[in-house]
């Protein structure tokens, strides 16, 4: 009841003039941003910060702008992810597989809809978790050391399994490319450079816009370059809404997508890519019965995108009440609310309640005003598959390479991304997945840095990894992840010969 009536109270905070005309230009520039691939929140967020303190904003106003530019530009991603299959972030990769197809079938509209609402249903169960349970799952959070955060890993990578369906062995190996390219640069420890071969620029590493760029929207173009013809880019758009059936059938996914997301998002460190992709790949074990998945599956995109914009606001629960930022985003969020003169911690709610319950009430605010704008312009965004292809995918090569010079504005980023759109296309036609190879790029270094952590902090003993309850339930659920699926196809193997 008190949790309630301090949700009012923020409500009260959310729904002041200022307060809701920040909220709703802190989503308007997150959609604009995350549609821009290269940009992401994080450039915006640096840029407005210095404004608010120059404008002297409330704690509480500065902190509803910056999150609405967080969590709004969840759902622009989606928007060029669908329509021109270029994931501007990791996270909304998984949106790629299903969301593009869609596009493909004709269906943009649907598609461009299933990930307004899904958001909105993350967004909003997550800020009642957040509301309800922030406290808790701090507590649980920080029982993750380096040992529990490597199992964590090891489980994401098991459950690519799931979307390797017929060649495991090429979804081992395109994980194996992806940690070899995360091992590119400065060594984490020692700061000796590794598989730079002499080139500066990447002692940083692989950056991920020009990986995820060159290995998605430029070997799509290579790939359409195959096809003859100057028609529109797809048949059609498509209806916008549901009819009752895919309502009923995607309300589930969303809502299992929301649950893994929040959860998810708790963890410092796990972020939203964790996230979307063990929603998608859960959702495609358990409904995935006649293997629809990544040929324009409406569940496939519901719960990528509920459970990445959950993990969203899941991450809002570490950076309020323990100080931990979970990502990059909300580490320059920490650093607005330090330089508000605001300490995240547990004694936030109590020092704070305007700043906690304003924000939690602005996020729901926020993810209704994503609603309402941007189902009204779902067939506007759509329209552009119609432009003809001669003109549509020279754009998108020239939207490709301009945002990958303006990450690092380097031209050897563009060489890369090139070689990455050959690679992705030569991959594509051999059957092998590219998801897997993202996934072995972001999660790589996080993967090595709490492996050897681990080992550091007990002297080189092995036997760490598997010390607590934690740590062993991932390894369990990493094993069936692996194990399930071949135990269980062997089974249906066998009930089809016997019959």
């Amino acid at each position: 009841m008190d949790a309630l009536g301090s949700l009012l109270d923020g409500f009260r905070v959310a729904l002041l003039p200022l307060n809701l005309a920040l909220a709703f230009g802190g989503v308007v520039v997150g959609t604009i941003v995350g549609m821009l691939p290269g940009i992401g929140p994080i450039n915006a967020i640096a840029v407005l910060i210095p404004i608010t303190f120059a404008v002297r904003m409330a704690p509480e106003s500065a902190l509803i702008l910056l999150a609405g530019i967080y969590y709004g530009s969840q759902y622009g991603n989606s928007i060029s992810t669908i329509l021109i299959n270029v994931p501007g972030t990791a996270s909304s990769v998984p949106t790629a597989f299903d969301g593009y197809a869609m596009t493909r079938a004709g269906r943009a509209s649907t598609a461009l809809a299933t990930a307004a609402i899904a958001s909105f249903v993350g967004g909003t169960l997550s800020i009642f978790g957040l509301v309800l349970l922030a406290p808790l799952l701090a507590r649980w959070a920080i029982r993750f050391g380096p040992a529990e955060y490597f199992a964590l890993m090891v489980f994401a990578f098991a459950a690519l399994s799931g979307l390797a369906g017929t060649a495991p062995r090429k979804a081992v190996a395109s994980t194996g490319l992806g940690l070899l390219l995360a091992a590119v640069g400065l060594d984490p420890f020692s700061s000796v450079s590794r598989y730079t071969f002499g080139q500066i620029k990447l002692l940083d590493g692989m950056d991920f816009v020009v990986v995820t760029i060159g290995l998605f929207a430029v070997s799509e173009v290579l790939q359409m370059l195959e096809t003859a013809g100057g028609g529109a880019a797809v048949a059609g758009v498509g209806r916008v809404m549901h009819n009752v059936r895919e309502t009923l059938v995607v309300g589930w996914s969303m809502l299992r997508g929301s649950v893994i997301g929040f959860l998810v998002g708790v963890l410092p460190g796990a972020g939203g890519t964790i996230a979307s992709f063990l929603a998608y790949t859960s959702e495609q074990r358990l409904v995935d019965r006649e293997g629809t998945f990544g040929k324009g599956d409406i569940r496939g995109l519901a719960a990528p995108e509920a459970a990445n914009n959950a993990a969203a606001t899941g991450a809002m629960i570490p950076l309020l009440t323990l100080g931990i930022p979970g990502s990059g985003t909300t580490a320059v969020l920490l650093g607005a609310l330090l330089g508000l003169n605001v300490k995240p911690g547990p004694l936030l709610i109590e020092r704070n309640p305007e700043v906690f319950w304003g924000l939690a009430a602005s996020m729901y605010v926020g993810n209704l005003l994503l609603l309402i704008l941007n189902l009204p312009l779902v067939g506007l965004f759509a329209a552009v598959l119609k432009l003809p292809r001669w003109s549509l995918f020279p754009g998108v090569a020239a939207l490709s390479f301009v945002a990958v010079y303006a990450v690092n504005g380097s031209a050897l980023d563009l060489v890369l991304m090139t070689g990455f759109g050959v690679l992705g296309y030569a991959m594509r036609k051999l059957g092998f997945p590219l998801a897997p190879l993202i996934l072995g790029l972001v999660l790589g270094p996080l993967a090595e840095t709490n492996l050897r952590r681990s080992l550091a902090l007990s002297g080189g003993d092995w036997s760490v990894l598997f010390s607590s309850p934690i740590a062993m339930g991932l390894w369990v659920l990493a094993a069936a992840s692996v194990v399930g699926p071949v135990v269980l196809g062997s089974k249906v193997r066998r009930a089809f010969e016997a019959s």
